[in-house]
């Protein structure tokens, strides 16, 4: 039975490679922002989406090579970066090969029938809620509770037809759970967007034309001034550094990882530029070269 049940599962995937099909790892549960970013970088009707609860195990479904490419949020420009998925990346050895910008619409979504006063607890990413925060400030009889996903919340409550209790999610997981969206657009800031990276394997990094951008990390030792010669040796071959971010290393008081983007329009200076820092950083790695992401609006 299980030889079978195998065999049939192998078919499956054959058949899903002989038809272009991309199996897409995801954070979250169907309906989740990441689903609607990788419906917007692929194409919709050549994909598969495959859920997960963590973003350590959309990483582990890349190397057990149960998915072809994993989008991985990595920051948001209300509530800032997602700090751990540095780490996660780099550890990976797996590559960025692309990224996009999503508007996140936030939306307050319950069974059927209900009133924002019939709402005595919303749950949702502890990400959501803090885009949402100005708005749940209006009734304070609410209780937000953090949770995993904002689409598993929703999915949670069409399972176990929770009355009183709401969810915030995109509009596709309401669609998708049946659910009814009581208040569309509670988010904060109206331009509140998150970056979702695209990663793979190297296999596929012959698919990038034209790359434009780049994400680099290093270490730096704790002397004065060893920033910002790295920065000044960037600007001198005309890097735009789109992004500093930097990481205190375990064990180490006082010394930092940083991981940089940097936009070039030309990629032999961009290269130069990495010959150039190298002999002053310690555990150098160049995460992804890619094409500058497109803002989508939803």
């Amino acid at each position: 039975m299980i030889l079978k049940l195998k065999n049939k599962y192998l078919e499956s995937e054959m058949e899903m490679k002989n038809n272009g099909i991309k199996r897409i790892a995801i954070q979250g549960g169907y309906g989740a922002f990441h689903e609607i970013a990788a419906m917007h970088y692929f194409e919709p009707e050549k994909i598969k989406i495959l859920p997960r609860n963590t973003f350590k195990d959309l990483f582990k479904s890349l190397k057990m090579r149960q998915a072809d490419y994993g989008i991985m949020a990595i920051e948001n420009s209300l509530a800032g970066s997602i700090l751990p998925n540095y780490t996660i990346l780099r550890d990976s050895n797996k590559k960025i090969i692309g990224e996009i910008f999503l508007r996140i619409k936030q939306n307050l979504v319950a069974l059927a029938g209900q009133s924002i006063e019939d709402i005595q607890e919303v749950f949702s990413h502890p990400m959501a809620i803090l885009q949402c925060q100005a708005f749940f400030d209006q009734y304070p009889h609410i209780r937000l509770i953090e949770s995993i996903d904002t689409a598993l919340s929703a999915r949670e409550i069409k399972e176990k037809k929770l009355k009183g209790v709401g969810a915030i999610s995109s509009f596709l997981a309401a669609e998708k759970y049946g659910l009814e969206i009581l208040f569309s657009g509670i988010e904060t800031n109206k331009m509140n967007y998150t970056r979702f990276l695209i990663v793979s394997d190297n296999n596929h990094m012959e698919e990038i034309k034209n790359a434009n951008k780049s994400s680099i990390y290093f270490s730096l030792a704790h002397e004065i001034g060893s920033l910002s010669k790295i920065l000044s040796i960037l600007s001198y071959y005309d890097m735009n550094l789109s992004k500093v971010q930097s990481l205190p290393i375990i064990g180490k008081d006082w010394e930092y990882q940083f991981y940089v983007d940097m936009e070039f329009n030309n990629h032999k200076l961009y290269r130069q530029s990495l010959d150039a820092i190298k002999p002053f950083t310690g555990d150098f790695g160049i995460l992804g070269e890619y094409t500058k992401g497109k803002k989508i609006l939803e």
